[in-house]
Protein backbone atom coordinates (compact mmCIF):
# COMPACT_ATOMS: atom_id res chain seq x y z
CA UNK A 1 0.00 0.00 0.00
CA UNK A 2 2.78 2.55 0.89
CA UNK A 3 4.07 2.52 -2.96
CA UNK A 4 0.72 3.66 -4.06
CA UNK A 5 0.58 6.54 -1.45
CA UNK A 6 4.17 7.72 -2.23
CA UNK A 7 3.56 8.66 -5.83
CA UNK A 8 0.47 10.60 -4.60
CA UNK A 9 2.98 12.74 -1.86
CA UNK A 10 4.91 13.64 -4.58
CA UNK A 11 2.58 15.19 -6.48
CA UNK A 12 1.18 16.99 -4.05
CA UNK A 13 4.81 17.78 -2.40
CA UNK A 14 5.43 18.82 -5.78
CA UNK A 15 2.23 21.11 -6.20
CA UNK A 16 3.63 22.53 -3.21
CA UNK A 17 6.92 23.61 -3.71
CA UNK A 18 5.92 25.05 -7.49
CA UNK A 19 3.19 27.36 -4.95
CA UNK A 20 5.94 27.86 -2.40
CA UNK A 21 8.54 29.38 -5.20
CA UNK A 22 5.79 31.37 -6.81
CA UNK A 23 4.53 32.72 -3.84
CA UNK A 24 8.04 33.74 -2.38
CA UNK A 25 8.49 35.63 -5.38
CA UNK A 26 5.33 37.75 -4.62
CA UNK A 27 5.86 37.85 -1.14
CA UNK A 28 9.59 39.43 -1.56
CA UNK A 29 7.91 41.86 -3.95
CA UNK A 30 5.26 42.64 -1.83
CA UNK A 31 7.63 43.47 0.90
CA UNK A 32 9.98 45.59 -1.85
CA UNK A 33 6.19 47.73 -2.19
CA UNK A 34 6.05 48.06 1.88
CA UNK A 35 9.11 49.78 2.10
CA UNK A 36 8.76 53.32 1.02
CA UNK A 37 4.98 53.24 2.68
CA UNK A 38 7.05 52.17 5.69
CA UNK A 39 9.52 55.45 5.13
CA UNK A 40 6.47 57.15 4.78
CA UNK A 41 4.77 56.28 7.46
CA UNK A 42 7.57 56.97 9.88
CA UNK A 43 8.21 60.37 8.73
CA UNK A 44 4.39 61.43 9.37
CA UNK A 45 4.45 60.28 12.71
CA UNK A 46 7.24 62.41 13.10
CA UNK A 47 5.76 65.42 11.75
CA UNK A 48 2.30 64.59 13.84
CA UNK A 49 5.13 64.34 17.03
CA UNK A 50 6.73 67.64 16.04
CA UNK A 51 2.98 69.26 15.86
CA UNK A 52 2.65 68.37 19.15
CA UNK A 53 5.71 69.96 20.40
CA UNK A 54 5.05 73.04 19.04
CA UNK A 55 3.01 75.69 19.95
CA UNK A 56 1.90 77.76 17.14
CA UNK A 57 0.01 80.10 19.32
CA UNK A 58 3.84 81.62 20.44
CA UNK A 59 5.39 82.02 16.78
CA UNK A 60 4.46 84.13 14.03
CA UNK A 61 2.16 81.77 12.74
CA UNK A 62 -0.16 82.35 15.64
CA UNK A 63 -2.27 84.51 12.39
CA UNK A 64 -3.23 81.82 10.70
CA UNK A 65 -6.35 81.04 12.29
CA UNK A 66 -7.11 77.19 12.79
CA UNK A 67 -3.47 76.39 11.52
CA UNK A 68 -2.44 73.62 14.06
CA UNK A 69 -6.05 72.15 13.31
CA UNK A 70 -5.57 72.24 9.46
CA UNK A 71 -1.97 70.51 9.49
CA UNK A 72 -3.18 68.14 11.79
CA UNK A 73 -6.18 67.11 10.01
CA UNK A 74 -3.80 66.97 6.77
CA UNK A 75 -0.97 64.64 8.74
CA UNK A 76 -4.13 62.38 10.17
CA UNK A 77 -5.14 61.91 6.17
CA UNK A 78 -2.18 61.46 4.82
CA UNK A 79 -0.96 58.94 7.64
CA UNK A 80 -4.67 57.09 6.90
CA UNK A 81 -4.41 57.12 3.01
CA UNK A 82 -0.57 55.16 3.94
CA UNK A 83 -2.13 52.79 6.26
CA UNK A 84 -5.04 52.36 3.92
CA UNK A 85 -1.99 51.11 1.13
CA UNK A 86 -0.28 49.25 3.59
CA UNK A 87 -3.31 47.58 4.63
CA UNK A 88 -3.90 46.39 0.73
CA UNK A 89 -0.03 44.64 1.17
CA UNK A 90 -0.94 43.03 4.47
CA UNK A 91 -4.28 41.53 2.61
CA UNK A 92 -1.77 40.33 -0.24
CA UNK A 93 0.58 38.90 2.06
CA UNK A 94 -2.34 36.96 3.96
CA UNK A 95 -2.92 35.82 0.15
CA UNK A 96 0.25 34.23 0.25
CA UNK A 97 0.12 33.19 3.53
CA UNK A 98 -2.83 31.24 3.06
CA UNK A 99 -1.77 29.88 -0.02
CA UNK A 100 1.11 28.20 1.46
CA UNK A 101 -0.39 27.21 4.62
CA UNK A 102 -3.23 25.81 2.24
CA UNK A 103 -0.71 23.71 0.38
CA UNK A 104 1.60 22.50 3.69
CA UNK A 105 -1.89 21.57 5.46
CA UNK A 106 -2.67 19.61 2.44
CA UNK A 107 0.47 17.66 2.14
CA UNK A 108 0.25 16.82 5.67
CA UNK A 109 -3.22 15.96 5.68
CA UNK A 110 -2.31 13.12 2.83
CA UNK A 111 0.38 11.97 4.83
CA UNK A 112 -1.55 11.22 8.15
CA UNK A 113 -4.57 10.25 6.01
CA UNK A 114 -2.15 7.16 4.30
CA UNK A 115 0.63 6.66 7.95
CA UNK A 116 -0.80 3.92 8.85
CA UNK A 117 0.04 2.02 5.19
CA UNK A 118 3.76 4.05 4.95
CA UNK A 119 6.77 2.05 6.24
CA UNK A 120 8.99 4.11 7.76
CA UNK A 121 12.25 3.35 5.04
CA UNK A 122 9.71 4.62 2.50
CA UNK A 123 9.17 8.10 3.88
CA UNK A 124 12.98 8.51 4.58
CA UNK A 125 13.98 6.93 1.24
CA UNK A 126 16.23 9.72 -0.80
CA UNK A 127 17.57 9.88 -3.72
CA UNK A 128 20.22 12.41 -5.45
CA UNK A 129 16.89 13.75 -7.57
CA UNK A 130 14.78 13.14 -4.57
CA UNK A 131 14.89 13.85 -1.17
CA UNK A 132 12.90 12.36 1.60
CA UNK A 133 8.82 12.57 1.85
CA UNK A 134 10.16 13.75 6.02
CA UNK A 135 12.37 15.89 5.23
CA UNK A 136 10.27 17.64 2.28
CA UNK A 137 7.22 18.08 4.72
CA UNK A 138 9.80 19.52 7.55
CA UNK A 139 10.97 22.01 4.98
CA UNK A 140 7.16 22.65 4.17
CA UNK A 141 6.22 23.14 7.30
CA UNK A 142 9.08 25.38 8.23
CA UNK A 143 8.63 27.79 5.32
CA UNK A 144 4.95 27.83 6.41
CA UNK A 145 6.02 28.92 9.83
CA UNK A 146 8.39 31.73 8.85
CA UNK A 147 5.85 33.20 6.62
CA UNK A 148 3.18 32.90 9.08
CA UNK A 149 5.51 34.64 11.68
CA UNK A 150 6.48 37.73 9.81
CA UNK A 151 3.13 38.41 9.03
CA UNK A 152 1.69 38.46 12.54
CA UNK A 153 5.22 40.51 13.08
CA UNK A 154 3.94 42.92 10.27
CA UNK A 155 0.60 43.95 11.75
CA UNK A 156 1.92 43.89 15.08
CA UNK A 157 3.97 46.65 13.41
CA UNK A 158 0.67 49.26 12.21
CA UNK A 159 -0.83 50.11 14.89
CA UNK A 160 -2.65 53.82 13.93
CA UNK A 161 -3.18 54.48 17.44
CA UNK A 162 -0.14 54.53 18.69
CA UNK A 163 2.48 57.30 17.64
CA UNK A 164 5.54 55.88 18.40
CA UNK A 165 5.02 52.59 17.02
CA UNK A 166 4.43 54.39 13.88
CA UNK A 167 7.60 56.70 14.30
CA UNK A 168 9.81 53.55 14.84
CA UNK A 169 8.03 51.65 11.92
CA UNK A 170 10.90 52.18 9.31
CA UNK A 171 13.89 50.40 11.81
CA UNK A 172 11.12 47.64 13.12
CA UNK A 173 10.52 47.08 9.27
CA UNK A 174 14.31 47.02 8.28
CA UNK A 175 14.85 44.50 11.20
CA UNK A 176 11.90 42.54 9.97
CA UNK A 177 14.44 41.41 6.99
CA UNK A 178 15.09 38.00 7.88
CA UNK A 179 17.81 37.16 4.89
CA UNK A 180 18.08 33.92 6.91
CA UNK A 181 15.06 32.34 6.66
CA UNK A 182 14.60 33.45 3.18
CA UNK A 183 17.70 32.14 2.41
CA UNK A 184 16.54 28.90 3.60
CA UNK A 185 13.87 28.94 1.69
CA UNK A 186 15.52 29.33 -1.06
CA UNK A 187 18.16 26.66 -0.52
CA UNK A 188 15.14 24.38 0.13
CA UNK A 189 13.56 24.91 -3.19
CA UNK A 190 17.22 23.91 -4.73
CA UNK A 191 17.32 21.05 -2.85
CA UNK A 192 14.00 20.06 -4.60
CA UNK A 193 14.37 21.65 -8.31
CA UNK A 194 15.63 17.82 -9.37
CA UNK A 195 12.33 16.48 -7.86
CA UNK A 196 9.92 19.44 -8.74
CA UNK A 197 11.23 18.38 -12.36
CA UNK A 198 10.80 15.09 -12.55
CA UNK A 199 7.98 13.23 -12.98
Amino acid sequence: MSKLAIPSLHQALRKSFTNLESNQKVWKSVLAECSPLMVSLGNLAEQSRALSNVQISNTPLRDFPDLEDRLRFKLSHATDVVLGKLNEKMSSLQSVKDSISNQASGVLQLYEQNADSLDMAAVTERSATTPSVVDMLEWLQDAERHYRQQRKYLLQMLRADDLSSLESAPHRWKSLDSPDAEDRITDTLCKVSFFMESQ
